[in-house]
C-alpha cells in the first residue's frame, strides 16, 4: 500500500460525529517453534462457516486465576464465569511481552514485539506490518471498530489505523473510564447497522487501577485500615517466599516496587490486604464486561459471534514477593485466554495441554474469517486445537522483555529464563515445581536439559526480523 493510501485510510478510520450518532454511540512474547502442526487449509476455510461477528475483549494486567468458573475462591465474575462455560479456556496461555504496549502489538499484529518496534510503552507498531484492523478492512466484509485502550503509542486516541473509533476513553483510571467504554460499546451495538458483519475491540483498563492502589498504599501504617476486612483477606500464595539464584533484572524489579519502597516495608498482612483489593478490580472489569454480553444476548448476537477474551499480561499478586508485571513468572507471563462461538467451539471446555500464545490471536481470527493471516505469522491459528480434533501441537513457545534483554522458553515440562549479559539463568520443571521456587539451571543432573532450551532460543532468535528502532542495548531495564 503507498503511504498516501495509508494515511487516507487512517484520516476515515475516526467516526465522523454524523456516524457516531447515527450508530447510537452517546458517548457513553512468543514464536511457536519445533514441531508446529495447526492444519487450517484454504480448503477449509471455504468449506467452514464464518463468524457473523467477532467480538474481541482485552483486559490489563489480569492474572490467570481471576475466574471463579475457573477455581477462584476470591472473587464473583458472572460474566467471565458464562463465557467460560460457553466455550473453551487454556490454562497455558502466555503472553508475548508481559508489558501493555508490547504486549498489544503482538496480539494485534501477529508478530513478536521486537518485530513490531514495540519494545517499551507507548511506540507505534512498525508502518510495514499490518495490524488486525488493518488486514480485516482490506481482506474481509467486517467492519472493524475499537473502543476503549490502545496504547499504541498513546494510551486513549481517535486515530486507530484501520478502526473505526466510538471511544476514546476519559483518562487513565479504569473505575472511570471502563464505564464510559462499555456503555458506548452497548449503544454502538443497539443501533448499529445490521448490513454488514462487525469485528469490535472493547479494551478495558482494569484490573490495571491496582498500579495506582500500589503507589497510594506503599508505605505500610503498621495496621489494617479497613478492620472489618480481617476476616476476608485471601491467604499468601504458596510461592510467597523464592529461590533467591535469580538473575540481576529479577531482582532489581521486585526491589524497585512498593512493597519494599516505603519507609514501612510490607507485613503479612498488608500483603494479604494488596491481594484482597486486586481481586476488587476484577469485579470491577466483570461487571463492565457483562454490559456488553447482554447487549450481545438481547439482541440475538450471541449464537453468531465468535468471542475473545484475553488480558495483555498478568500480575505478580505476592507470588515470589512480586507485584505488577515484566518478569517471566508464571504470575505475570500467563493470561487468560477463552474463546466462545456456540455451535462451533466445543463449550465448558478447559484446555490444559496446548502451549498458547498472544502471538496465535491474528491467525486465529483470519482463519475463522477463511482469509490468509499475513506473512509471516510468528503464532499459528488455534482452530484445531479448539475443535478438539488432534491437529495441533506445538514444541515450545517464546515471551520477551525490553527488546532483546530478556527471554523465555517454554516447552511442555520446563521453563528456561535468561538475560542478556547476566551469568545467573533460571530452568524450572513445571510439572513437579509449578510455583517456579526452585532453581535447577545449576543442578548437573538438568544441563542437558538446559542446553537444549539454549539452542532452542538461538534457532528462534535467528528467525526474527527484528525492528530498525530496537535498541541493541545491554541495560537491565528500559
Amino acid at each position: 500500500m503507498s503511504d498516501g493510501k495509508r494515511q487516507k485510510r487512517q484520516s476515515s478510520d475516526l467516526l465522523s460525529r454524523r456516524e457516531f450518532v447515527k450508530l447510537g454511540g452517546s458517548a457513553v512474547a512468543v514464536l511457536s517453534g519445533g514441531a508446529l502442526t495447526s492444519k487450517s487449509s484454504g480448503a477449509r476455510r471455504a468449506r467452514q462457516p464464518k463468524p457473523k461477528n467477532i467480538l474481541i475483549i482485552i483486559t490489563d494486567q489480569q492474572h490467570i486465576d481471576t475466574i471463579a468458573a475457573g477455581g477462584c475462591r476470591h472473587v464473583r465474575t458472572p460474566a467471565l464465569d458464562r463465557l467460560k462455560k460457553r466455550g473453551v479456556s487454556f490454562t497455558q496461555s502466555y503472553t508475548a511481552n508481559p508489558l501493555c504496549s508490547p504486549a498489544r502489538s503482538a496480539v494485534f499484529a501477529g508478530r513478536t514485539s521486537s518485530e513490531c518496534g514495540v519494545h517499551v510503552n507507548g511506540r507505534p507498531i512498525r508502518s510495514d506490518i499490518p495490524n488486525l484492523g488493518q488486514w480485516f478492512s482490506e481482506n474481509t466484509d467486517y467492519e472493524t471498530f475499537y473502543a476503549g485502550k490502545w496504547h499504541l503509542p498513546r494510551t486513549y486516541t481517535s486515530n486507530i489505523p484501520g478502526f473505526k473509533v466510538i471511544n476514546t476513553g476519559i483518562g487513565g483510571f479504569g473505575y472511570l473510564c471502563d464505564t464510559v467504554m462499555s456503555r458506548a460499546c452497548q449503544g454502538f451495538l443497539r443501533n448499529r447497522s445490521k448490513r454488514k458483519p462487525f469485528l469490535l475491540v472493547a479494551s478495558f483498563m482494569q484490573p490495571h487501577d491496582i498500579c495506582e492502589w500500589l503507589r497510594l498504599n506503599m508505605e505500610n501504617p503498621g495496621r489494617l485500615r479497613y478492620p472489618e476486612l480481617a476476616g476476608e483477606l485471601p491467604e499468601l500464595p504458596d510461592n510467597f517466599q523464592f529461590d533467591e539464584n535469580e538473575p540481576e533484572a529479577i531482582r532489581r524489579r521486585r526491589a524497585g516496587n512498593e512493597p519494599f519502597r516505603g519507609k514501612a516495608k510490607w507485613n503479612k498482612e498488608h500483603w494479604r490486604y494488596y491481594r484482597w483489593s486486586y481481586y476488587r478490580n476484577i469485579e470491577q472489569v466483570d461487571a463492565e464486561i457483562g454490559r456488553i454480553f447482554q447487549a450481545i444476548e438481547d439482541l440475538g448476537y450471541a449464537d453468531e459471534t465468535l468471542i475473545v477474551f484475553t488480558a495483555d499480561h498478568g500480575e505478580g499478586l505476592a507470588h515470589h514477593q512480586m507485584v505488577r508485571k515484566s518478569s517471566f513468572y508464571d504470575e505475570a507471563v500467563r493470561v487468560p485466554l477463552l474463546l466462545s462461538w456456540p455451535a462451533h467451539i466445543p463449550e465448558n471446555r478447559t484446555d490444559t495441554s496446548h502451549l498458547v500464545s498472544g502471538l496465535d490471536i491474528m491467525p486465529t481470527l483470519c482463519d475463522y474469517a477463511g482469509i490468509k493471516a499475513p506473512a509471516n505469522m510468528r503464532g499459528a491459528s488455534l482452530r484445531a486445537a479448539l475443535e478438539g480434533n488432534g491437529r495441533f501441537s506445538r514444541d515450545f513457545i517464546v515471551s520477551e522483555v525490553s527488546s532483546n534483554t530478556g527471554r523465555m522458553v517454554r516447552t511442555q515440562r520446563y521453563k528456561y529464563i535468561t538475560y542478556r549479559k547476566d551469568l545467573v539463568e533460571q530452568l524450572f520443571d513445571m510439572k513437579n515445581n509449578p510455583g517456579e521456587t526452585k532453581n535447577l539451571a545449576t543442578s548437573s543432573a538438568h544441563a542437558s536439559m538446559l542446553a537444549e532450551h539454549k539452542k532452542l532460543l538461538k534457532d528462534w532468535e535467528r528467525r526474527l526480523d527484528v525492528a530498525p528502532n530496537i535498541p541493541n542495548t545491554d541495560a537491565w531495564w528500559y
